[in-house]
């Protein structure tokens, strides 16, 4: 994404269309969202696939559609219309890979590493994530202007070599689960994400004589049709035997606050980057003497301190989560980044640079001091068997929540615009000898054009007033119109009261994401390197989890109700002579843990439910051999009494 980001006007210039002129802007949108859109309707699905069929399998297929798209992008041939219509239609199709990717890779990390160390593992898979998006930015500015096609092209060698990569080192660590595709789920949930993400990309473009179109029926359509159709999904997942979207792990507290906390802290950075590419390419960069077409590079290694906050804080919050658990780091990174995005708000548009790079920094920090110990405590509270589908309902929550927010950002700086941009046109232009007509007929221009302008680091004047009307005001004020000063100083105004709105309404959607962190009911305990033993100590309510563990533990798990809701059982261990070995409850959300005695051998489980009900006790082997073991017990449903 941020590759393309940044070489946006390249690639425009590259297939001769003008981003700017109104019947244009859908297709600049659609570039920008139609990646989100599709993965964020597709990973929850992907995830379920992954579960029954190898998460190994469908990561590795997702690097291999992910390269081929890669190619199709690079080798357009098309101009105009067509050329952005196919330049869209692969990117969507792009996305089918990157959806793959991303429902599978949080669970294979979760499958690989014992929980003591997942906020590590997590932390450094984000530090790959944010490294590859500074990157992005950086060979965008540098390769697209020697030829846009590069920004593709740079992608398929490291494809083809993920590709490779995964087929022959990842090994499928996971049991399959069977199961059958919820085709009702899917097409419901496909239909109703997608209907709500094309009223928000099309509510920013203007409608009839409105400065947006959030009162076109079309987009009133989308938007309450997509509700609707999601109402049905919901109602249609509750009575499937195998949905694609477990509403049971909502029962899970921890899943439900870290999902909350997640969907908040996407929806408050998701436009940031946006901002931050407006501000830099659109107003500063050229108010400091850059030329417009050596911004976007310029933009990308201005925004490094955010990167590196975000690399320094990624993996050092997993290790320490891992040891003290989550709740305090994740609410305290979201707390410092509702501030970092107050204290934003009121930097100068002008700003002096360090001030802006500390803020970045602190911003980075914080949310890499969120990120891994949130993402480790919403995978460690979920059954095993569900982990491809949890990875992808959280995947779902981030991407649609992302693209929300880049709708309410954009929609925020269209309003600031919006009440003060008209008249700063008309008055700025007159003042520098344009007809007044002429002027007129541009500050009537919907302010999403100039946003986008800002965005892709144009300076839309020359375009705008033509060789006629700059012949007319003479050469010193055609420099001077056209120059790198006249249009930033003209849209810092009305751009800082959009900026503003914006900054403040991401610092609120921070500041209830740390609140939701706090309502995360793992123990720290459960994270820490003294391993799985502390856990079920205090999960069984021992006096004093950080003493010395009386017995070693085991076996560890999890109980499930028939529809895979956490359930309350009694757990029985029997060794392999029929001896009671160990005997247990479980907690409110299932979890258990049982002790040989230090005796390795093959063991049975037995749970039998709490209380009268339809699930009927269950049974699984296990095999000790050292090292405690994990396994998830589903309650078996009970037969119908004739």
């Amino acid at each position: 994404m941020s590759i393309l980001l940044i070489a946006l006007p390249d690639i425009f210039r590259g297939i001769a269309l003008d981003p700017l002129r109104p019947e244009n802007i859908s297709y600049l949108l659609w570039l920008i969202m139609g990646y989100l859109v599709v993965t964020a309707v597709l990973v929850v699905t992907f995830g379920r696939v992954g579960d029954m069929f190898g998460r190994t399998r469908m990561y590795t297929l997702g690097f291999a559609v992910f390269t081929v798209f890669s190619i199709l992008l690079a080798v357009t041939w098309l101009k105009g219309d067509a050329g952005a219509i196919w330049l869209i239609s692969m990117r969507v199709l792009q996305g089918i890979g990157g959806a793959l990717l991303l429902a599978n890779s949080t669970a294979i990390l979760t499958d690989a590493f014992p929980t003591h160390q997942r906020g590590l593992a997590l932390g450094i898979n984000s530090i790959a994530a944010i490294a590859g998006s500074f990157l992005g930015l950086i060979l965008g500015g540098v390769l697209a202007p020697v030829a846009w096609h590069l920004v593709f092209i740079v992608s398929v060698p490291i494809g083809v070599g993920g590709t490779i990569w995964a087929w022959s080192k990842l090994k499928e660590t996971s049991e399959r689960h069977e199961g059958r595709i919820d085709w009702w789920g899917n097409v419901t949930f496909a239909v109703g994400l997608v209907a709500v993400l094309m009223g928000i990309t099309y509510g920013i473009q203007p409608y009839g004589g409105h400065v947006m179109g959030w009162t076109s029926p079309t987009v009133l359509v989308c938007l309450i049709g997509g509700v609707v159709v999601l109402a049905v999904f919901v109602a249609i997942e509750r009575r499937v035997p195998h949905p694609m979207f477990h509403l049971s792990l909502f029962g899970i507290r921890s899943f439900t606050a870290g999902n909350i906390a997640n969907l908040l802290s996407a929806l408050g950075r998701g436009g940031l980057q946006f901002i931050l590419i407006i501000w830099l390419q659109g107003i500063w960069l050229p108010r400091h003497g850059y030329d417009y077409e050596s911004t976007p590079l310029w933009a990308g290694i201005y925004m490094v301190p955010l990167t590196i906050g975000f690399l320094i804080a990624g993996p050092l919050s997993g290790v320490l989560s891992d040891r003290h658990g989550a709740r305090w780091y994740a609410a305290g990174g979201m707390l410092v980044a509702a501030v970092s995005f107050l204290l934003m708000g009121f930097l100068p548009v002008d700003f002096p640079y360090y001030l802006f790079a500390i803020l970045l920094a602190v911003n980075g920090l914080a949310m890499g001091l969120f990120s891994s110990p949130n993402r480790a405590s919403i995978m460690n509270s979920v059954p095993a068997r569900q982990r491809g589908a949890a990875a992808g309902m959280t995947a779902t929550f981030q991407n649609g929540a992302t693209v929300l927010s880049i709708g309410i950002f954009f929609s925020m700086l269209i309003l600031g615009l919006a009440s003060t941009l008209p008249a700063a046109l008309f008055n700025g232009l007159t003042g520098q000898g344009v007809p007044a007509d002429v002027a007129g007929r541009i500050a009537e221009l919907p302010p999403v054009s100039t946003l986008f302008a800002a965005l892709l680091g144009y300076n839309p004047i020359e375009t705008l007033l033509g060789p006629g009307v700059l012949s007319q005001v003479g050469p010193q004020q055609a420099g001077f119109l056209t120059g790198r000063s006249f249009f930033p100083e003209l849209i810092s105004g009305p751009f800082a009261d959009g900026l503003f709105l914006a900054l403040g309404f991401a610092a609120v959607c921070c500041l209830v994401a740390a609140i939701a962190s706090l309502f995360d009911s793992a123990k720290p305990s459960v994270q820490e390197a003294g391993g799985i033993e502390r856990a079920a100590g205090e999960a069984l309510g021992e006096e004093d989890p950080s003493g010395p563990v009386a017995r070693p533990v085991a076996v560890a798990g999890r109980i499930l109700a028939p529809d895979e809701a956490p359930a309350a059982a009694v757990l029985t261990l029997v060794d392999a002579h029929g001896h009671e070995a160990d005997r247990a409850e479980s907690d409110d959300e299932g979890r258990f843990t049982l002790s040989t005695g230090g005796r390795p051998g093959d063991y049975l489980v037995i749970a039998t439910p709490r209380g009268r009900g339809a699930a009927a006790p269950a049974a699984t082997r296990v095999t000790v051999n050292g090292s405690p073991v994990h396994v998830d017990v589903v309650l078996r449903e009970r037969a119908a009494v004739r």
